[in-house]
């Protein structure tokens, strides 16, 4: 793994890039993390303030100027900074292409002017759009639902073209339904797992789009992190310039994510167990099934998922109810 090393995290006060930049200080590493706060939170990076080798640079990834500046004198870049959500695709498209696109390129051309060694990004599943194949292989993709599938995809075009044009060295992490502590419950675009974990800890109802049978990939934090790492740091000359599915190769649908999550949860409260749930309308956008093919990473980058699904879910639960439970 590295050590030692100067990165930078766009996004840093998010819940990946977050988990990252704890990931990368316990490693000894020098960490900029810098972000807009547009959808991440200061408490989220309140406990690296007295690191000496962290720091917050506050800025915009749609201003060349500033990514000029935060990426000058760094060896690593970990691109995590987007607009996430495809609902908040849909009712706002152009900030989405404005972040997404726009942002992401001004990065990599801040990236290639700085020299930078390797720029690792995130990429997305929705990628995989509307091909019908389980599981997704990397090679195999559909076209895409939505306007933030869209704006995924042209991350990684311009990755590969920035490569092959400019010979820097890039690698895209496509992130299937990634979860775990420090993911936001609140807003109108919060992700199903904390949304569903802040219904049932509150003795209310969470509501499944559909009957139910609508599955994921879903992936615990440490495993995209242990990704990350992974991919900054590999020699194979094979395993750059691409993309991988980061995932954690299990298929899980709704209502049995439902059912783990009352199950864990009931063991800090066993009136949970009892909550009901109740059905919703399929969203616009979605894909019945997502599950991932991890066979690429296994092979390029020696990748073994180091938790389970419910293994991650039960530890995120345990994060969940310590800062969401009564009393808190």
């Amino acid at each position: 793994m590295i050590n030692n090393k100067r990165t930078l995290v766009t996004g840093g006060s998010g819940f990946i890039g977050s988990n990252l930049c704890e990931a990368l200080l316990e490693l000894n590493n020098q960490v900029v993390c810098f972000d807009n706060f547009s959808t991440g939170k200061i408490e989220n990076i309140q406990h690296l303030f007295d690191n000496k080798n962290f720091k917050l640079i506050v800025g915009d990834i749609r201003n060349p100027e500033d990514c000029r500046k935060v990426a000058d004198g760094v060896d690593y870049i970990f691109h995590e900074a987007a607009l996430g959500s495809v609902p908040r695709s849909i009712k706002d498209p152009v900030t989405s292409n404005e972040v997404n696109i726009s942002g992401f390129l001004n990065m990599l051309v801040a990236a290639r002017d700085a020299k930078v060694k390797r720029f690792v990004y995130a990429a997305s599943s929705s990628t995989y759009g509307d091909s019908q194949s389980l599981p997704k292989v990397e090679e195999v993709i559909g076209k895409p639902l939505s306007p933030y599938a869209v704006t995924k995809y042209v991350n990684e075009l311009y990755a590969d073209v920035f490569s092959k044009t400019y010979g820097m060295e890039c690698i895209g992490l496509r992130y299937f339904n990634v979860f775990g502590k420090r993911q936001d419950p609140d807003g109108a675009y919060a992700a199903v797992i904390p949304l569903f974990v802040k219904k049932l800890i509150n003795h209310e109802s969470p509501v499944i789009n559909g009957d139910g049978e609508y599955s994921r990939d879903f992936t615990y934090i440490k495993n995209v992190v242990q990704m990350n790492l992974l991919a900054l740091s590999t020699q194979n000359p094979e395993a750059s310039n691409t993309v991988y599915n980061t995932a954690c190769g299990e298929r899980t649908t709704l209502n049995q994510l439902v059912n783990y999550l009352k199950e864990y949860l009931s063991k800090y409260d066993s009136e949970i167990a009892k909550v009901e749930v109740i059905h919703g309308t399929n969203r616009v956008g979605d894909i019945p099934h997502s599950l991932a093919s991890i066979e690429k990473a296994r092979q390029l980058l020696n990748y073994n998922p180091q938790y389970s699904m419910k293994q991650g879910l039960e530890e995120a639960t345990k994060w969940y109810y310590k800062k969401l439970g009564i009393g808190n």
